[in-house]
């Protein structure tokens, strides 16, 4: 009995029509459009870190202005857009591999690009996924102590 559950999961196959290929390589265009524009506002945000440290060491009176983030100084600053751009790089360094794998497969016929196209959007979903939590966790944390901070 089991073995023949075993050949009936091996013979189950995929079909990935005309229509669904259409698709994918249509969204691998759309997708390599954000990539880039991900990759552009990384590289300002990277450049601007870098241009905010400067500005704030060259005049302290600017670093007056930036209120509770006054605490962290020139070098916090810069480390924190670094980070924010890190943040962006990563998802769009997956979607670019999604549209380079994804278009390859499908223009070629490529099952092990395609699988790898979709093994890239499955971590991009993850990274957004687990984001979204943090994001929530946060704000909800941040909610609990300004509450707990109004009860005083």
């Amino acid at each position: 009995m089991e073995e023949f559950e075993e050949q009936q999961v091996q013979e189950v196959k995929l079909v990935v029509t005309e229509e669904m290929r259409s698709y994918i390589y249509e969204t691998t265009k759309w997708t390599r459009l954000l990539a880039i524009i991900g990759f552009i506002v990384s590289a300002f945000l990277i450049i601007g870190s870098f241009g905010i440290g400067a500005a704030i060491t060259a005049n302290p009176a600017m670093l007056a202005q930036l209120g509770p983030l006054a605490g962290i100084g020139a070098i916090g600053i810069t480390v924190f857009y670094l980070i924010l751009a890190l943040l962006y790089f990563y998802p769009s360094l997956l979607l670019f591999r999604f549209s380079n794998k994804g278009s390859h497969g499908i223009l070629y016929g490529e099952q092990g690009s395609l699988n790898e196209a979709m093994q890239n959007l499955k971590s991009l979903f993850k990274f957004w996924g687990i984001a979204t939590i943090v994001m929530i966790v946060g704000y909800l944390s941040f909610v609990m102590i300004f509450a707990a901070s109004m009860v005083r």
